[in-house]
Order: structure tokens, then C-alpha cells, then sequence
């Protein structure tokens, strides 16, 4: 690049940055002054039958258990697939391991259930079943031997220090673990200007990626991350990430029709 090219493509860059500034301040705004009620709150339309609300609610002796009630929709609409399946589920921060157990009520006999904390005492909760692994979530050294003796890996929830760059060096060292069809759920991922809402938002740019092919057909070769990651979700406090259950080679969007309206050439 000669460096006339560099003096323009600065400023056409730094507009870009601006344009991206202030959509996200417009957002940010429209959010705020957001005051209309769409659903009255008897028909939000969370499930009745919740087998892991049943399950927390009966819980009212033994392992402790802690969780934001709205997380139990989440949890169900995302890992209802896995129900009965040979699944292999890690949940990050065990605290007093209620919630070991209730996954494994929920997902069924075929599950393996593992926990992650950085307190030792956790290992009681270590009965054969369900596998405690003692360590730190932000240390990189730790998770490459985690997936080295947990080669196989469905579901991630983190639960554990809640931090932001505990929660990015988790999702980066087991997102690319998991399974086709896996689902990584990140909880209590809370605030306005969160570091981490803040990154998974850059990821969700990359998903929007797009580089046409001359050509009638429209269509476009999927970058890595897109034949990846089918969808990224964010719920109050929670973000959720999907991997594809088949890599997709192309996308495409074919004309059917003999008819066409002539504005559009």
C-alpha cells in the first residue's frame, strides 16, 4: 500500500468506526426509553411442564442449588435436545452442588455430568457419576488438560467467577470443543457495559460476515466461524452459542419464479 493509500483509508475507516458509534448509541437510547408493555406478564408464555423448575422447586433439603428463575426457560429451550442422549454436560462453578444433580435428573441415566471449581472441597461431589475437576476457569493450562481427559463435550454452562475475562478464556478454550450441535451458555453475564456482552457482540459481527460471488446466483463461501456457529443468543444475564450440527458449505439465496418485477434488474 503507497502511502497516499494509507492517508486515504484512514479517514474512510474512522467514518466507518463513527457510523458503528453512533448506531450503537442509538440502540443503546431506543432501549432505554423503551416503556410499552407488549404481554401481560400471566402470558409471557414461559412452559408450565419445566422439568428443571420442577426440580429446583422441590428442592427444598440437601445440595444447594442458586439460580435466577428465569434461567430454567433458557436452559429448557436450548438443551431439550440432549434429553435421553448420550451427552456429556460441564458445568463450570459447583458451589454446593445442587445443581450437579439436577442436570443429571434432567438430562437422564445416559449423561455424564462433570463440574468445574477452583475449591477443593468440591471434590465431595465426586461420585463416579459425576466428575469434579479442580481448577481456575481463566487458566489456559487448565482447560487444555481438561479436554485432553474430557475428549467429549456437548454442553458447557458457566456458572463460576462470573468475571469477563474468566467467562472469554472459557468460551475460547471450550466453544471449539464442543460437539456438532453442542451448546455453550454463559450465565450471569449482567450489566449495561459488560466486557463480556461486549465480545460475544464482536462474534455475532463475524457471523454477519459476507463476500458475494460474481455471478446470478447469490451466494457466499461461509468463513470458518460461520460453518461453525449456527447462532449466537442473548437472554437478561445470559448468552448462548450453538455450534452447527453440519458444516455448511455455501450459502445461498436462489430465485424461484418466472415472474419478476423490473426495479431490480
Amino acid at each position: 500500500m503507497s502511502a497516499f493509500s494509507k492517508l486515504t483509508f484512514i479517514p474512510r475507516a474512522a467514518r466507518k468506526v463513527l457510523r458503528l458509534t453512533r448506531a450503537t448509541v442509538a440502540g443503546h437510547a431506543f432501549a432505554r426509553r423503551w416503556k410499552r408493555v407488549d404481554v401481560a406478564p400471566s402470558v409471557r408464555g414461559e412452559s408450565t411442564e419445566n422439568a428443571l423448575r420442577t426440580f429446583f422447586e422441590a428442592r427444598t433439603t440437601g445440595r444447594g442449588i442458586w439460580k435466577w428463575e428465569h434461567y430454567f426457560d433458557i436452559y429448557d429451550r436450548h438443551f431439550a435436545k440432549f434429553v435421553g442422549r448420550d451427552v456429556h454436560l460441564v458445568e463450570i462453578g459447583v458451589y454446593s452442588g445442587g445443581s450437579l444433580d439436577m442436570w443429571k435428573s434432567y438430562l437422564g441415566e445416559r449423561a455424564t455430568i462433570h463440574g468445574v471449581d477452583i475449591e477443593e472441597a468440591c471434590r465431595a461431589y465426586d461420585d463416579g457419576e459425576t466428575h469434579i475437576h479442580i481448577g481456575d476457569q481463566a487458566d489456559r493450562a487448565f482447560w487444555r488438560q481438561f479436554r485432553k481427559d474430557v475428549p467429549q463435550l456437548d454442553i458447557v454452562v458457566d456458572d463460576g467467577g462470573h468475571e469477563p475475562t474468566q467467562q472469554i478464556v472459557t468460551l475460547e478454550e471450550l466453544l471449539p470443543h464442543l460437539r456438532p450441535g453442542g451448546v455453550f451458555l454463559c450465565e450471569d453475564s449482567d450489566g449495561v457495559h459488560n466486557a463480556f456482552i461486549a465480545y460475544v457482540t464482536s462474534l455475532v459481527k463475524h457471523l454477519n460476515a459476507v463476500e458475494l460471488r460474481p455471478g446470478a446466483l447469490l451466494a457466499t463461501t461461509p468463513t470458518a466461524f460461520q460453518r461453525a456457529i449456527y447462532a449466537v443468543h442473548f437472554y437478561p444475564y445470559v448468552v448462548v452459542i450453538e455450534r452447527t450440527n453440519v458444516s455448511v458449505e455455501q450459502f445461498s439465496a436462489p430465485k424461484h419464479g418466472t415472474e419478476w418485477q423490473p426495479f431490480l434488474g
